[in-house]
C-alpha cells in the first residue's frame, strides 16, 4: 500500500486512526476465557466492531509472545482474519526489532513473508545495516523509532550535538532518509511530544508518521493534527487501551466501536480543516 492508496483510504473513511491490538489475556472479558482461543476471539470482535472507523491495526508483539506458542497462533489467526475480511486495512507489526544484518533479515522474513504485515517497527540504534534488510521488501515499510512517548525518551533522544545542537532524534530523522524514502519508511513520533512536530515536519515533510500516545497516555489529537499533518494527512494516530478496553463486560465490542467512532468523528473534522487549509494555498 503506497502513500496515495493509504491517503485515499483515509479520505474514504474520514479517519487516520490506528487501533493498537495490545491484547492482554488478563484484561479481556472473563467469559472469553471459555473459548478455544480467547485472544483471537477478543481480537475478532474488536476488529469487526471497529474496522469501519480505522485504517490500520497495530498488534504489539509482546502481548502475543508472552503467551508462547498459543499467543503466536493467535497473532497469525488475527492477521489472517484481517487480511481475509478487511483487505484495505494497513497492518503494522509493533515488534521494535533491529539487529545485525543477517538477524534483521530473518525478522523481516518473519513479518513480511510469513505473517504478511505491511510494516514493522524497527529501532535505529544499530544503524543502517540493521534497517536495510527490512527495506529490501517491495511494497513493505519500516516504521523507525524516532521520538517516543514514554518518560524515558528524554534519557537519550534529546541529547544534542555539542557543535550543531542537533538532537539525537533529529539526527535519526535526517540520516535515515538516506536509507529509504517516503514510500517505504515511516517514523514513530509520540503524541506526548506534539510540540516537536512542527520541527519534525521540516525534516520529514512527506513521510507518514505513526503517532502513539493519544488516549490513555494523554496525548492531544488536536495538537498532533495541528503540527503534524501534511497535504496527504501524513498521520496514523494510534489508540489502544482507550478503545479495546472501553468495557470488560459483554458489551466490550460495542463500547470499543463507540470509542473508535468518537475518535473517527474528531479526526473527520480535523481532516476537513486540513483540506480547506491546503486548498487555500
Amino acid at each position: 500500500m503506497n502513500n496515495q492508496q493509504l491517503f485515499e483510504n483515509i479520505q474514504k473513511k474520514g479517519s487516520f486512526l490506528c487501533v493498537g491490538l495490545d491484547t492482554d489475556i488478563k484484561k479481556i472479558p472473563g467469559f472469553l476465557l471459555d473459548t478455544t482461543d480467547p485472544i483471537f476471539a477478543f481480537n475478532k470482535e474488536i476488529v469487526d466492531a471497529t474496522a469501519q472507523y480505522t485504517v490500520a491495526y497495530k498488534p504489539n508483539l509482546a502481548f502475543y509472545e508472552s503467551e508462547g506458542l498459543e499467543g503466536w497462533r493467535s497473532l497469525e489467526k488475527t492477521v489472517h482474519y484481517i487480511r481475509e475480511n478487511y483487505p484495505d486495512i494497513f497492518l503494522i507489526a509493533d515488534a521494535k526489532r533491529g539487529d545485525i544484518g543477517n538477524t534483521s533479515s530473518m525478522y523481516a522474513r518473519a513479518f513480511f513473508e510469513k505473517l504478511k504485515f505491511d510494516a514493522v517497527t524497527v529501532a535505529p540504534y544499530m544503524g543502517e545495516d540493521s534497517v536495510k534488510p527490512f527495506l529490501a521488501y517491495e511494497g513493505k515499510r519500516v516504521v523507525l523509532l524516532a521520538l517516543t512517548s514514554n518518560k524515558g525518551a528524554s534519557d537519550f533522544q534529546f541529547i544534542a550535538d555539542a557543535i550543531t545542537g542537533e538532537k539525537l532524534f533529529e539526527k535519526v530523522l535526517r540520516i535515515s532518509q538516506e536509507w529509504g524514502n517516503a514510500e517505504n519508511m515511516m517514523f514513530v513520533i509520540g503524541a506526548t511530544k506534539a510540540a516537536e512536530l512542527a520541527g519534525i515536519r521540516n525534516i520529514v515533510p512527506d513521510h507518514f508518521l505513526l503517532v502513539p500516545g493519544v488516549g490513555a497516555q494523554g496525548g492531544s489529537l488536536q495538537e498532533v493534527a495541528k503540527y503534524g499533518m501534511n497535504a496527504q494527512c501524513g498521520l496514523l494516530v494510534n489508540s489502544s487501551r482507550a478503545i479495546i478496553y472501553a468495557s470488560n463486560g459483554h458489551d466490550f465490542a460495542l463500547k470499543a466501536a463507540e470509542s473508535a467512532k468518537e475518535t473517527r468523528d474528531e479526526m473527520f473534522e480535523l481532516l476537513k480543516c486540513n483540506s480547506q487549509t491546503a486548498s487555500s494555498f
